[in-house]
């Protein structure tokens, strides 16, 4: 069993928080143990409870047509939320659960190694890049303290389900998002 299965079990036998008792399925995260990019999320929503799959739902849809304007797709990068369970009725995770689940995003991570975080929405945002406000950095490349680096570099976007209730945000998402191969190359070319 690989160290990113070990963490799906842990994360699936979770009993750290309430959120347990509320879920139907946990929510580790999918994608490739190898991936250069991580994305990070708020937290799974109902669709994604019901199938133990991050990003499944109406934003979901919206995630994989961003990834396939940059020529990606799910299986080239790696997908999970800060909490690993579904805050009942869409609520914000609370502190208690983030820091339940900090555990396992932080191995996740170590485990990973990506050259690139992108967080989606402004919670998965202040996690990584405390004091900072989305509408200002959407978009731009962050280096920060990091977990398994000394400085890791982070991209913030707005959560793709923005997009579904504010059209306008689409045009924003897509614009960020083809931002991201000339991150990776500049990362690439001071390695």
């Amino acid at each position: 069993m690989g160290e990113l299965e070990k963490i799906r079990v842990q994360v699936e036998n979770c009993q750290k928080c309430g959120l347990c008792k509320t879920r139907t399925h946990a929510v580790p995260g999918e994608g490739s143990p190898n991936a250069d990019i991580m994305f990070i999320g708020e937290g799974p929503g109902k669709n994604e409870d019901l199938h133990g799959t991050p990003f499944v739902g109406a934003a979901g849809k919206f995630l994989d047509v961003l990834l396939e304007s940059i020529g990606l797709k799910r299986a080239d990068v790696f997908i999970t939320n800060v909490v690993k369970c579904r805050p009942p009725a869409n609520r914000d995770p609370e502190s208690n659960e983030k820091i339940a689940c900090w555990p396992y995003l932080v191995e996740q991570i170590k485990l990973i190694k990506p050259k690139l975080i992108v967080t989606l929405g402004r919670h998965a945002m202040n996690i990584f890049l405390p004091g900072t406000k989305i509408s200002e950095i959407h978009g731009q490349a962050k280096r920060y303290k990091g977990i398994w680096q000394e400085k890791q570099v982070y991209f913030a976007m707005y959560h793709p389900a923005v997009a579904l209730y504010n059209g306008s945000y689409r045009e924003i998402l897509l614009e960020d998002m083809q931002k991201i191969h000339k991150v990776l190359e500049k990362l690439d070319s001071v390695e």
